[in-house]
């Protein structure tokens, strides 16, 4: 198979962008085989296929008629498989989480005509619990790599960021109307503004977890049908994340050894975080 991605590490210019807005956009990184491959997975997927192909008063009756969504998203193939350990996603993260992190969970959703948007969020687990497993691990990195197959237009399922708000201490007072009103312009450095993107299809965002984003509504007269996302995460070696998966018995059978290593962690149980 060929390259999925059309560059294999990131540039200075990427991650001083990282480091100075909390999130990379790559335009147009997967390469045309990869795109259409991953395109390809996504639909013949069966539960998407079953989705997509419900009539409308079949819809109706589904508890989120306009999406699919499924969490983890274990049932991958070759090409979506290839995004874990591509090279350019294993580079990023050698760049900046350092030597040591682990898979930590994945998803996957399709958003059709009509679909809700999502307000801005943060989404590091460990900020939102106050025991001591959540205090000691919240300096710690959560990666969250964004694929966008078929793209998004400004405002139509597209994807918000506050650019620099990973600067600011993550308490209970920090919310994205008073980062918005410049209450902490001076914490972060900066001026704080929303960023509303614009995609074309074959995109990728890698973001920390500590910048807030979230997505617009897909409009019920939005001419694209529906917008594909997946995503898949990452965590600095330590205890797990709210979301830390079990990983399939078929992924370690045939995992290399350093992708062995970021397999090889403690699934999160209610139990996890007791201690």
């Amino acid at each position: 198979m060929e390259p999925i991605f059309r560059r294999k590490a990131p540039s200075a210019a990427d991650l001083a962008a990282f480091h100075e807005d909390g999130y990379i956009a790559y335009p147009d990184i997967l390469t045309d085989a990869g795109r259409q491959g991953l395109i390809d997975e996504i639909l013949h997927y069966g539960p998407v296929q079953e989705f997509l192909s419900l009539a409308e008063e079949e819809r109706a009756r589904q508890p989120n008629p306009h999406q699919y969504f499924i969490r983890p998203w274990n049932e991958r193939g070759a090409w979506s498989d290839r995004l874990i350990d591509a090279p350019l996603v294993t580079a990023l993260l050698r760049a900046t989480v350092g030597d040591t992190w682990h898979f930590c969970h994945s998803a996957l959703n399709v958003a059709s005509r009509g679909a809700p948007g999502g307000s801005m969020h943060q989404d590091h687990h460990h900020w939102f619990h106050q025991n001591p497993v959540n205090l000691a691990e919240r300096a710690n990195w959560y990666i969250q790599v964004l694929y966008y197959p078929n793209g998004f237009r400004r405002g139509d399922r597209g994807l918000s960021i506050i650019p620099g708000s990973h600067r600011v201490a993550p308490t209970a007072e920090v919310t994205p109307e008073r980062l918005l009103a410049g209450d902490y312009d001076r914490e972060a450095g900066r001026e704080l503004r929303l960023q509303q993107l614009e995609l074309p299809p074959g995109s990728m965002i890698y973001l920390n977890a500590r910048t807030f984003h979230g997505v617009a509504a897909k409009p019920p007269d939005s001419p694209q049908e529906y917008r594909l996302f997946a995503i898949d995460i990452f965590k600095q070696a330590g205890p797990p994340h709210r979301h830390t998966q079990e990983i399939p018995p078929e992924w370690l059978a045939r995992a290399s050894p350093p992708r062995r290593r970021m397999f090889l962690r403690e699934a999160y149980t209610p139990a996890s975080w007791s201690s």
